[in-house]
């Protein structure tokens, strides 16, 4: 069996010679000069849309759901009711509560007449000190009663308030894992809502790439994929300074454009982090159409001093928009044809 590196000479033998039929004397082939790369590696990292304000409403009060007023995927306004709870027993205490202290607030009227009495009895001495404070204590209870019972009045119909649960801004519900007829129990999710003006990328960044990053934050970009407005530089970039112990990661944030179009949280996007000093170890990029791949063997034509393509074998990195690194096989200044086939068809 032939080793994989003789076939391949022998391959890159038989291609460099192609028959004289596909010659094409005379043909100008379309070439471009290798030139070092100058641009600096990039490292991109997975990361996720996220709201800056999200919120997940739920009640302090427990009782079946009587009214549902929204929907999953609407816009609501500050301040506008969402969900309604079932309060006739509340309302019912609250109402119960008022009765009582319209009661004490008499008894404190029919006090405050009887320790006048007594005050007038005891100025004509018919009466002794100690009856007055008798009666003074009373009126004092019967006023310390009314005022516990107004304090205990106004709590009940602020829980009252508790069955009612209103958008704390303007948004977009995002979830409403509940329906009518529901139990709300104190704690349980009722609905999502978030804030489509102000959204974010939050990826994590390992602890290797953490060196040196504060200073390089202005070169940080994102991508979210398929959205037109896609790579950009965010308006704020901000890196915590903690690192999660179990991941031995930091938490980059990138603030997006206000009201951009066809993104919602929980969408994928993509983080490009300089790399500093780092390379990738490519030295140039050629077009992807430059390169002949038969088996194991990659290849380009390199154009000698006389414009004759001879075919050379070189070591290819990854291709991105196009283009395709190359790690090895070929010096600056060289030319290569652009165009495989036609340079196939040329060479004699």
């Amino acid at each position: 069996m032939m080793r994989p590196h003789l076939a391949s000479l022998a391959l890159l033998a038989a291609l460099s010679v192609p028959p004289a039929a596909l010659a094409a004397e005379g043909t100008a082939l379309a070439t471009t000069t290798v030139q070092p790369l100058s641009t600096a590696a990039e490292t991109s990292l997975d990361a996720v849309v996220e709201a800056v304000r999200q919120t997940t409403l739920s009640t302090q009060v427990a009782g079946a759901i009587v009214a549902l007023q929204v929907k999953a995927g609407e816009r609501v306004r500050a301040g506008q009711e969402l969900l309604r709870i079932d309060a006739r027993v509340a309302q019912q205490g609250a109402a119960a509560s008022a009765s009582q202290v319209e009661a004490a607030q008499a008894q404190l009227k029919v006090a405050s007449r009887e320790l006048e009495r007594q005050r007038q009895l005891h100025q004509k001495q018919y009466i002794s000190q100690s009856a007055l404070d008798r009666t003074q204590a009373q009126w004092e209870a019967a006023q310390a009663q009314v005022k516990a019972l107004q304090a205990q009045t106004q709590a009940a119909q602020t829980q009252s308030g508790f069955f009612v649960i209103h958008a704390p801004y303007a948004g977009v519900v995002s979830d409403v894992p509940v329906t009518l007829g529901d139990m709300a129990m104190p704690g349980r999710p009722l609905l999502t809502l978030y804030d489509p003006a102000a959204l974010r990328v939050s990826a994590a960044v390992p602890q290797a790439l953490l060196s040196g990053l504060n200073a390089r934050l202005d070169a940080v970009r994102y991508e979210l994929p398929g959205n037109a407005a896609a790579t950009a530089r965010p308006a704020r970039i901000e890196l915590l300074p903690t690192v999660d112990p179990a991941t031995h990661t930091a938490l980059l944030r990138l603030q997006l454009p206000a009201n951009l179009a066809g993104v919602a949280p929980g969408m994928f996007a993509r983080v490009w982090l300089p790399a500093g000093d780092q390379t990738t170890g490519a030295q140039f990029q050629l077009p992807a159409s430059a390169l002949v791949r038969r088996a194991e063997l990659t290849a380009v034509y390199v154009v000698n001093e006389q414009g004759q393509p001879r075919l050379r074998q070189i070591r290819p990195g990854r291709a991105s928009g196009g283009r395709v690194e190359i790690l090895s096989g070929l010096r600056a200044g060289e030319r290569i044809a652009t165009d495989a086939q036609a340079a196939s068809a040329a060479a004699h």
